[in-house]
C-alpha cells in the first residue's frame, strides 16, 4: 500500500466541510473484492463497507452501505425505504446516475443525493471505511459525519446467513 498523495472528489468534499478523515490508497495492490481491500488495509472487514445502489419499484433510487463481509438483504432493504421491492442497479447504469464507476462508488459526492441507509453494525465502530470515490481509494470517517453529509440512517439490512 502506498502513501496517498492524490485527492479524490470525496476527499475534497470532506476537506471543504472540515470533516476529519483518514484516506487509504491501494492502487498498486491489484485487489478487487471488498474482503481483499480490508486485508491489504489491515482493517476489520466488518468495519469496511461497500456502497450499493438500488432502484425501487417506485423508480426511486437508494444507496445502501453494508460490511464487505456481508450481503445486502433486498427484502430488509426494501422495508427500510418503504418500498415493495428493490433491485440492484446494473453496472452500466451506475456512472450516468451517480458519477461513479462500479468498484469506486461512494455515498459522498454523487451527482444527486439519494436516501442512504447504512447497516446498523456501523454503530459499533468509532469510524467506518468506504470508497473514496475512485477505484483504489478508501476514506475512513465517523458515522456521525457521514450522517451529516448524506442524511444516512442506520437499519438492519444484511442477510442473516451472509459471511
Amino acid at each position: 500500500m502506498k502513501k496517498n498523495t492524490e485527492k479524490t472528489n470525496v476527499m475534497r468534499l470532506l476537506d471543504q466541510r472540515n470533516i476529519p478523515y483518514t484516506s487509504y490508497c491501494y492502487t498498486d495492490t491489484g485487489v478487487i473484492s471488498g474482503i481483499e481491500v480490508a486485508t491489504v488495509l489491515h482493517q476489520n472487514p466488518a468495519q469496511v463497507f461497500k456502497t450499493l445502489v438500488t432502484a425501487g419499484s417506485s423508480k426511486n433510487y437508494y444507496v445502501f452501505l453494508v460490511p464487505v463481509c456481508k450481503e445486502l438483504d433486498l427484502k430488509k432493504a426494501a422495508k427500510a425505504v418503504s418500498e415493495k421491492s428493490i433491485h440492484m442497479l446494473k453496472s452500466k447504469e451506475l456512472l450516468p446516475l451517480t458519477g461513479y464507476v462500479h468498484g469506486g462508488c461512494s455515498p459522498i459526492g454523487m451527482k444527486k443525493q439519494f436516501q442512504t441507509i447504512v447497516d446498523r453494525s456501523a454503530a459499533g465502530f468509532d469510524t467506518i471505511i468506504f470508497s473514496g470515490g475512485k477505484i483504489g481509494y478508501q476514506v475512513e470517517i465517523s458515522f456521525d459525519a457521514l450522517k451529516k453529509l448524506c442524511k444516512a440512517e442506520l437499519y438492519d439490512i444484511v442477510a442473516e446467513d451472509s459471511e
